[in-house]
């Protein structure tokens, strides 16, 4: 993986410095939108200190490439429509021309899996592609690039494509349903860009400087300014960080250490059958629905002249591993059954047996070491493979907790997709963002609502300070609740609640109710499509509608009773399947102080009624929980969200 990315880092730096690559940054190209009603940049490159000519619908504009040969200038507003021809050219004859250009209104779409979800998945999905056909919107997708340093341009094989029962399949679900409903009320092309990546945290997407004013990552960012540079040496660095956290988990020994082999006894470990696929496939009851992590170890016999050759380590795994030879750490990777390739540096394999020890970390479904044998081997110099055969396996308590990050990890580590997947944006003109990210952070959500509003920011640095920013509120997941408790999921609904009412620019939708319990991608995109696209009416077109359903304004006692009143109702509350609503619930000041309690709804308030140990509740929450049952909507079909609220006092 690191040498993957060294390798990606080294083509774009001769990209930069090629004369010969094209005048137009590969984000121009047949078939792209531009942002309507605005100055749009364009940039490019050329050969140092040369004139740039750009013509685009009877306007000339000039610009001059600076000394590393990159040039920008900036169309003259346009009106919506098209299609035209955008050409470049210099004195000394390089032209290049793109045809079909539209001009509308363009939007950025990111996140993780939720955001990345296909058409293909969604609900209805063969209907969708076969009735698919719109030359108004358009998508382009951004490959997934993980980069540790920030990037100039997106791949060259990255293309514009118009909605077509051939393309749409592998289009945003989310993204494209939002434009496909948006545009009913503003018919104008809409481009779409599309830069998300599953599994995702928030802070891959944010950009250095932005995680150091967030505080708190300042030493995983030296030692990633330090990968940069050395990588050998910021991997010995990291396998000291994590071989400190995992000495940090109560009720490990000393020498309680599965990489080592001076602790190589076989204390709690069993076989692994790894040829039956990932550990939930193994037939073992205890780990039938484990989501966590898993030590392997096995070893190989080498004779003293295959010792001595360089070596590369591979096999196959699910989710992020970290990896050690005979003691010593020798690479982490990410990815759901992507080969690992490690090499081994020279001095660490040794005549005899040698052992190899594999943590992995799994997060969600097929986790662990497996894939075809013929994958998983010790290659040598002079061509031969030593195959891995017999694997142990020893469960990690899930009370020990998640281990830390390592600061280039692709889709858990830091700034590496912005810098890979938005830095490339450069500062194309968008009309706004859509959000869908979350569920990657709900373990530590505390400090989520700081990094999104963080994230917000750093985006509008790129962007433009107004950039609108409309957020898809985590949808439901996992087993529905039966006592009232705490959860990481209603932590960060709140965070993004919290994120967008306080922000003029911002919106949400509200998906909640349109989740599934057993699937973490909800199919109903058309659904969230909808509801984004009038979060944007709201938000963006100054549209005088409730943007996303009953909100809480205030929650004030009386008694023992604690009244509920909602803003943006249309038409009045009203509750689904039973005369009044349920999952409400009423709260000390502590975790774990929560008691459900009986509402009714009156007019556009509920009414809450304490249950007998909670009649000095500090707090009211609805659909608290990872998948909440909600039943209070308004008279348009649209939910109250999740909420926690501060309880005023009438006495």
């Amino acid at each position: 993986m690191a040498a993957a990315l060294l390798v990606l880092l080294g083509v774009q730096a001769v990209q930069a410095a090629d004369e010969h690559a094209p005048l137009l940054n590969p984000l121009f190209q047949d078939h792209a939108v531009i942002q309507r009603d605005r100055a749009d940049p364009v940039w490019g490159h050329a050969k140092p200190g040369e004139a740039v000519n750009i013509s685009f619908d009877g306007h000339d504009i000039h610009a001059q490439a600076d000394a590393d040969g990159r040039w920008q200038a900036s169309l003259p507003a346009h009106a919506a429509g098209g299609p035209y021809t955008l050409t470049v050219a210099t004195p000394d004859g390089d032209t290049q021309t793109i045809h079909d250009v539209l001009v509308g209104d363009v939007w950025l779409c990111s996140g993780q899996s939720n955001m990345q979800l296909q058409v293909k998945r969604a609900l209805d999905a063969r209907a969708e592609v076969q009735d698919a056909s719109n030359d108004r919107i358009r998508v382009l997708t951004v490959d997934d690039i993980s980069s540790v340093k920030p990037l100039d341009s997106i791949p060259a094989s990255d293309h514009w494509l118009a909605t077509t029962p051939k393309t749409i399949a592998e289009f945003s679900a989310t993204c494209y349903f939002y434009a496909r409903e948006l545009q009913k009320d503003v018919p104008v092309p809409m481009g779409l860009v599309v830069a998300a990546w599953g599994g995702s945290r928030i802070e891959p997407w944010m950009s250095e400087a932005a995680l150091r004013k967030v505080g708190d990552y300042g030493a995983s960012l030296d030692l990633l300014a330090e990968y940069r540079k050395d990588p050998v040496h910021a991997g010995q660095q990291w396998s000291r960080v994590w071989q400190a956290w995992w000495h940090s988990r109560p009720g490990i020994a000393k020498n309680d250490e599965p990489w080592n082999p001076a602790d190589a006894n076989d204390n709690g470990w069993l076989a692994a059958p790894i040829d039956s696929g990932a550990w939930q496939h193994w037939g073992k009851p205890e780990l039938a629905n484990f989501t966590g992590m898993l030590w392997y170890r096995t070893s190989v016999t080498l004779t003293q002249a295959q010792a001595a050759q360089h070596a590369a380590l591979n096999f196959t795994a699910n989710e992020i591993d970290q990896t050690w030879v005979n003691g010593h750490w020798v690479g982490t990777g990410y990815g759901n059954g992507d080969v690992r390739g490690y090499a081994i540096p020279p001095g660490v394999l040794h005549e005899g047996k040698n052992l190899i020890a594999v943590n992995v970390l799994n997060t969600y479904r097929d986790g662990g070491i497996y894939g075809p044998s013929s994958k998983r081997a010790l290659h040598l110099a002079d061509g031969s493979n030593v195959p891995l055969g017999t694997w142990q396996y020893k469960v990690v308590p899930l009370a020990y907790g998640a281990p830390p990050n390592v600061p280039w990890q692709s889709t858990s580590g830091l700034t590496t997709l912005y810098n890979g997947m938005i830095a490339p944006l450069g500062h194309y003109a968008f009309r706004g963002e859509l959000w869908y990210q979350g569920e990657s952070n709900t373990g530590d959500a505390a400090s989520y609502r700081k990094l999104l509003e963080a994230w917000r920011a750093d985006e509008r640095e790129r962007f433009g300070a107004d950039l609108p920013v409309l957020i898809a509120q985590l949808s439901s997941y996992g087993p529905s609740p039966r006592h009232p408790g705490e959860s990481g999921w209603a932590d960060v609904r709140e965070a993004q609640r919290l994120a967008a009412a306080e922000d003029p620019h911002s919106g949400l939708a509200v998906s909640v109710d349109i989740g599934e319990r057993y699937d973490i991608h909800p199919a109903n995109k058309q659904e969230l499509g909808r509801r984004l696209a009038r979060a944007a009416r709201h938000v963006i077109y100054g549209a005088a509608l409730p943007p996303s359903g009953p909100t809480p304004a205030a929650a004030r006692q009386t008694g023992d009773t604690v009244t509920l009143t909602f803003h943006d109702v249309t038409g009045q509350l009203v509750a689904y399947s039973a005369d009044n609503p349920i999952g409400f619930e009423l709260c000390g000041d502590q975790p774990g102080s929560c008691h459900y309690a009986l509402a009714e709804i009156h007019g556009n308030q509920v009414v809450l009624h304490a249950h007998a140990s909670a009649q000095n509740a500090a707090r009211v929450r609805y659909c608290w929980a990872d998948s909440p049952i909600c039943t209070l909507y308004d008279q348009a079909g649209l939910p109250a969200g999740p909420f926690q609220l501060t309880i005023t006092s009438t006495h």
